[in-house]
């Protein structure tokens, strides 16, 4: 099991309100040239927020929802810095409510 860090925040702001796009492609060439695994993951619709753990943040984050997970916490904490209103919190998985970390709610287009 591993523990995953997450900013959440309406997929309005997130992906429109917010250069988060600028900021994952930057971060994304930096953990290329480190020769570094990608730790981070954009998901809309984040399918750990309907575990029953996650009712208050969901209750209080608009939808739809969209999450930046991470494996690196001090990533998670940066990024709560940068963007004013998200959500943060951290979860385990694979656990009985929630199986994989990264699944959307969101529907396949």
């Amino acid at each position: 099991m591993k523990t995953y860090y997450y900013v959440v925040a309406s997929q309005r702001f997130l992906l429109e309100e917010e250069p988060i796009e600028e900021v994952l492609r930057e971060r994304t060439r930096y953990y290329h040239e480190q020769e570094k695994e990608i730790d981070f993951w954009l998901v809309k619709q984040p399918a750990f927020l309907e575990a029953s753990q996650m009712s208050e943040i969901k209750a209080k984050c608009p939808q739809p929802a969209a999450a930046i997970i991470s494996t690196n916490a001090q990533f998670i904490t940066w990024l709560k810095l940068r963007l004013e209103y998200v959500l943060t919190g951290e979860f385990s998985a694979p656990s009985s409510e929630i199986s994989n970390a990264l699944a959307s709610m969101a529907p396949v287009s």
